[in-house]
């Protein structure tokens, strides 16, 4: 997996897909490519996250407090809720 910005530079290159508690904490992740990430129990707090395309992440557990979405695309195509 190969983290992009907006203009196509590759900032992180990942083997695999997984980033699975990962410390991303205040990360320029501006514009990157994450979809299909997996994000379970990552450190994202205070990451800029900005146009970022999180699609179909799974981001379950992880620690978005303060984290910048604005204008990210969290569409998730298969939602599984647990019953309360």
């Amino acid at each position: 997996m190969e983290i992009k910005s907006t203009d196509g530079k590759v900032l992180i290159s990942i083997e695999g897909n997984t980033l699975c508690g990962a410390d991303l904490r205040g990360a320029n992740l501006q514009g990157a490519d994450l979809q299909d990430a997996d994000l379970r129990g990552a450190n994202l707090r205070g990451a800029d996250l900005q146009d970022a395309d999180l699609q179909d992440a799974d981001l379950r557990g992880a620690n978005l407090r303060g984290a910048n979405l604005r204008g990210a695309n969290l569409y998730i195509g298969n939602i599984k809720v647990k019953p309360v």
